[in-house]
């Protein structure tokens, strides 16, 4: 998902067959959209010898029939486990082809074992900048925006955001239009959009950059690194759900770029605030569980708190964050009524769910089975949303995202009411 927002990208997994197969069939029943991803095609021979000389032919072929102008390799556990040296493998092949215009090639090391998809992810925009960014003059308009796993729609949401403060924002990864394009005349083996290679190298030089991404450690932050290595203003906070989060991210724009913030964004605010104030009997002392990427369940449980819900378990299937602190320290005394679960599944989530009594559930689709068992609704956002059509096209953030989402969350709370009443009631 991370390399498919680079302009003109294929994604080459070093590993078996099916490790690409895999999650290609995956992503591509989120998003309705068609995906390609090379593999290697470990055999025998490779988890004996190397995959050396599996990952030369793979990559020849790959730039060969794609012609692409970036390449993300990823490992898989096979791999990883055999010890292939990937660095060693790209520079011998960047000496053999040294008189040919390669792509710019970028690997990172993601075997599943070391974590979930978010761990992955985060690592992966983390490699590109790592390898890719460079330093030079700042431009002072300029931004980085790194929104996390976000759907395409929030994307488009976050550039026009930034564009209507009079910035140039530079959005890794911005898959918005690779993961969900339009409807082509004439087919293509890379879908157009991404970021663009340059843009990349120019992260390094911008004013400042705003990632979403609070409960990993500084080795998943592209913006630490940034500050760190180019002196770039790092700004992390949390995705932009609910006022209090979208009011942080707006003045952070308005900081960057010194312009107030447009009268339309007042606007949007002002009706959000007005639908809490209308719907406030329906949602609050509501109980709730909200699973999924950490990053995105700590926003949830924000927001939730924000409408007066309570998040009674905030759980996630990662293993290497710092959710529970954080999450603490932005609801201080509410916490108590709140558990957070880490490097978890929906048998642990189950067991405790009976015990909690939740009204409703909030996260991927994954979690249906567990909506039936519990009787009780699923609002579903994030990735992946496999059993409904426009994954893509949810809106989770800014004023008028978080307005879709409560109005969601509301309604299906309302929809719950009236079905297990035995009146039937057409005013609620």
């Amino acid at each position: 998902m991370a390399f498919a927002g680079v302009e003109k990208s294929i994604t080459l997994l070093h590993g078996s067959q099916g490790c690409s197969t895999y999650i290609r069939r995956y992503m591509i029943s989120h998003y309705k959209e068609p995906i390609d991803i090379a593999s290697s095609n470990f055999s025998e021979q490779a988890v004996i010898f190397g995959g050396g000389e599996n990952f030369r032919t793979a990559l020849e072929n790959v730039i060969v029939q794609y012609q692409p102008k970036f390449v993300g390799v990823a490992t898989t556990c096979l791999a990883e486990t055999i010890g292939d040296d990937m660095n060693g493998f790209l520079k011998e092949f960047r000496k053999t082809y040294s008189d040919c215009e390669l792509p710019q090639i970028v690997n990172v090391s993601t075997p599943s074992y070391a974590g979930t998809e978010a761990e992955g992810f985060y690592g992966t925009i983390v490699a590109m900048v790592d390898q890719m960014a460079r330093p030079g003059d700042i431009g002072y308009n300029r931004i980085n925006i790194i929104p996390g796993m976000v759907s395409p729609a929030d994307i488009r949401n976050l550039r026009v955001a930034a564009e209507d403060f009079g910035l140039k924002p530079t959005i890794l990864p911005d898959y918005s239009e690779t993961l969900d394009g339009q409807t082509w005349q004439k087919y293509s083996k890379i879908p157009p959009g991404g970021t663009k290679i340059q843009e990349i190298v120019e992260t390094g030089s911008a004013a400042a950059s705003i990632e979403f991404c609070q409960t990993f450690g500084d080795d998943f932050s592209a913006a630490k690194m940034l500050h760190d290595r180019f002196d770039v203003a790092a700004h992390r906070m949390s995705m932009p759900i609910g006022i209090k989060n979208c009011d942080k991210f707006f003045s952070t724009l308005e900081e960057v770029s010194g312009n107030k913030m447009p009268q339309k964004y007042h606007d949007q605010r002002g009706r959000l605030l007005d639908s809490y104030i209308d719907a406030h009997k329906y949602v609050s002392g509501k109980r709730a569980i909200v699973y999924g990427q950490p990053e995105l369940v700590l926003s949830m449980a924000e927001f939730l708190l924000e409408i007066g819900i309570v998040p009674v378990i905030c759980a996630t299937g990662a293993t290497k964050t710092n959710l529970e602190s954080v999450l603490s320290e932005s609801i201080g005394e509410a916490m108590s009524k709140v558990k957070v679960i880490e490097k978890t599944d929906f048998l642990d989530i189950h067991e405790y769910a009976e015990e909690l009594k939740p009204d409703f559930i909030i996260g991927n689709s994954k979690g249906y089975t567990l909506s039936r068992k519990l009787n009780i609704p699923l609002v579903r956002v994030g990735f992946p949303i496999h059993d409904r059509i426009g994954g893509a096209r949810i809106e989770h953030l800014l004023y008028e995202g978080t307005q879709s989402l409560f109005d969601r969350v509301t309604n299906t709370l309302i929809e719950a009411k009236q079905a297990n009443s035995e009146v039937g009631y057409t005013y609620m």
